[in-house]
């Protein structure tokens, strides 16, 4: 993902350029963009070696060269997805773009197959009271309910682990010793897990503040009952390009007016919009910041992430959006419980 700048050509270079940036990579492939660095298409040395064969010199352009209709995927597409259209269409790589189309990534199988171990810590909020759930959660925290064979917090972390994540954080409250029992250090997932204990409720941000020696520069933090197939690696990756201070995961939500909307100057209709749907971002409950960000959060008292991002922005600090296309459920409801049992099969196996 982060070395494509490398291999980035205009369609007007020539045979003789893109073969030195080819060549020059171990990847095999340039990426065409235009001046907006929209991709265009791509170029391999097969590509090449056909117009040679057509009687190209090496000073003509590769214009008539580059394949433009490339298998490409956006970001935060999941991984399982983007090997599976890699092994269907029998590609070693699959360019990332952008909701504009912008070039952002190339994926390569090899290393998808063989994900890089991350130093970023996984922070889980999983500490709720889970009131909504009940009589689920009378016994039991909400986190350690099953969707499908396993925990919903298991499948936090093992989604976490095949991007390459390892070093955990869980901030324990209602019925926190089932957690811990249940994960232990974490060996037998192959990950490594640390607890910190809420002693009164703080918040999704107030938790932060018991846990600040054990952080490092840059870290996720989830809330612990949220299902989601998110590209965490694309995630991290995109709020590091933008040097970022908060980069919160958004959904949209679509909200539809289910009357006729009048639009009135004093008593004068101006027009009617029947049943209008109204768009809006919302918080997914999932996070990347950086450590610095810390200082703004109160110590000993209740602090909301959304809090921490209002505080962040009034000070001028860069905080940014990622938006989230892929399959994610906040667990909070019942019927949100059951819809979770009935999807899970399908998304996750």
């Amino acid at each position: 993902m982060k070395n494509y700048k490398n291999i980035l050509l205009k369609e007007t270079s020539s045979i003789k350029e893109a073969l030195k940036v080819i060549d020059s990579g171990a990847m095999q492939i340039a990426l065409i963009i235009d001046q907006d660095e929209k991709l265009l298409g791509t170029l391999t040395d097969g590509d090449i070696r056909r117009g040679i064969l057509n009687n190209l010199s090496l000073e003509d352009s590769i214009e008539s060269l580059y394949f433009r209709e490339p298998t490409l995927c956006t970001i935060g597409h999941p991984r399982e997805k983007i090997l599976a259209l890699a092994v269907e269409k029998k590609l070693q790589h699959i360019p990332i773009v952008n909701n504009d189309g912008v070039i952002v990534g190339l994926e390569r199988v090899e290393e998808l197959l063989q994900p890089q171990q991350k130093k970023q810590k996984v922070v889980l909020m999983v500490g709720g009271l889970g009131t909504r759930l009940r009589p689920l959660t009378e016994t039991i925290p909400k986190p350690m309910l099953k969707v499908g064979d396993k925990p919903i917090l298991e499948t936090i972390i093992l989604n976490f682990k095949k991007y390459g994540f390892s070093e955990f954080i869980l901030s324990l409250g209602y019925k926190g010793e089932i957690i811990k029992e249940y994960f232990g250090d974490g060996e037998r997932f192959g990950v490594h897990v640390e607890y910190i204990h809420e002693d009164k409720r703080m918040g999704t941000a107030g938790a932060l503040t018991l846990m600040h020696k054990s952080l490092s520069a840059d870290f996720f933090v989830m809330n612990g009952d949220l299902l989601t197939n998110i590209n965490f690696e694309h995630m991290l990756e995109y709020h590091l390009k933008h040097t970022s201070m908060a980069t919160m995961g958004v959904r949209e939500y679509d909200f539809q007016v289910p009357y006729g909307v009048v639009k009135v100057d004093d008593i004068d209709i101006k027009s009617i919009e029947e049943k209008p749907t109204h768009k809006f971002f919302v918080s997914s409950g999932v996070y990347v910041l950086n450590k610095s960000l810390l200082s703004l959060i109160p110590k000993d008292t209740f602090y909301d992430m959304p809090t921490l991002f209002e505080s962040a922005i009034s000070k001028k600090l860069k905080t940014i959006s990622f938006a989230i296309h892929d399959y994610w459920l906040d667990i909070g409801r019942i019927e949100e419980f059951k819809q979770a049992n009935d999807e899970f099969k399908e998304v996750y196996e």
